[in-house]
């Protein structure tokens, strides 16, 4: 698989977000394993998880098990090559609802049961998950650099943020500070400012729920539909392969800093997202799907800004 780079780490172009393993509807235990190792097979480096990725009450880390338990059953070689990104800061009671807490205290609570369940001394990416309003926000990304001076993590990331709270993590976390994870797809392009800003800084952008509008996502609520066929299966016909694969492949080529994290709930899912890294777009195709996905959609990216690397 073509590579990436977060934060001076090579991964695959094409990472993993693991959260549909783990959330309502997911498959059996088993089932699991088996995609996490199809995606570990097909070259994934990056996968993405959370301690709050479960679905009922008492259930806390169960994403991140199962991480570790398909990466403890590889070689060590392949466990070096794998970017564990993991997340602080959400919550799930189990009724379905998400909280979100960045007091300072319970981000390193949140930091020492990841480091548990994942068993490593100090964490490959740690994301704060999403900004608390009730938290200064120079107080919760203060306590991913003490983290990060700790040794406990050895690199940060925040997600679900705007262009100031970008810019105001690189002042606290500097050259710490590798990666945002923002939600991004071809319905959903909203965040076009934050991919950019990342690209200037040389932050890798994550679009969580990168598959919008073409598949359904963990996330999704009742009201987000499905739409109608358009030019991404139009193209995906015309190249014999999957609408999902000409997302993907589009995501890639509008920033060199832009490392899709698709959701997966079976392998054949993610060995179909993994063969993305390989599609290049023609230009005309590119165009085309430049294109707002939905006219009333603002916010979309007018052209990639070079050809994927």
């Amino acid at each position: 698989m073509r590579q990436r780079t977060i934060g001076g780490t090579a991964v695959g172009a094409i990472g993993l977000g693991a959260m549909p393993l783990s959330v309502e509807g997911r498959p059996d235990e088993e089932s699991a394993l088996t995609t996490l190792h199809a995606a570990l097979d097909a070259g994934v480096t990056l996968v993405d998880t959370a301690d709050s990725y479960h679905w009922h009450a008492g259930e806390l880390g169960h994403n991140e098990r199962l991480v570790a338990r398909a990466l403890a059953a590889r070689s060590a070689a392949d466990r070096a090559a794998v970017l564990v990104a993991t997340k602080g800061g959400r919550g799930r009671p189990g009724d379905g609802s998400w909280t979100v807490d960045g007091r300072p205290e319970q981000l390193r609570r949140a930091c020492e049961g990841s480091l548990r369940r994942l068993g490593v001394e100090a964490i490959g990416l740690y994301q704060l998950h999403k900004p608390d309003p009730r938290v200064p926000w120079a107080d919760s990304v203060g306590t991913l650099r003490e983290l990060l001076d700790a040794g406990k993590i050895r690199a940060a990331g925040i997600s679900n943020v705007d262009e100031e709270q970008i810019l105001a993590a690189r002042d606290i976390l500097g050259t710490g500070l590798v990666s945002v994870q923002n939600r991004f797809s071809p319905a959903v392009r909203t965040a076009g400012p934050e991919l950019r800003l990342s690209e200037r800084l040389g932050l890798a952008f994550l679009p969580w729920s990168p598959l919008g509008g073409l598949s359904r996502s963990a996330v999704d609520g009742p009201s987000d539909a499905l739409v109608a066929p358009g030019a991404f299966h139009r193209i995906a016909a015309e190249r014999g392969v999957s609408p999902q694969r000409v997302g993907l492949a589009w995501l890639l080529a509008l920033s060199p800093a832009v490392v899709p994290i698709p959701g997966a709930r079976r392998a054949a899912s993610i060995r179909d997202s993994a063969a993305a890294a390989d599609l290049v777009l023609e230009p005309a195709e590119l165009a085309e799907l430049a294109r707002p996905f939905d006219e009333a959609e603002p916010g979309a990216l007018a052209e990639p800004a070079r050809p994927a690397g």
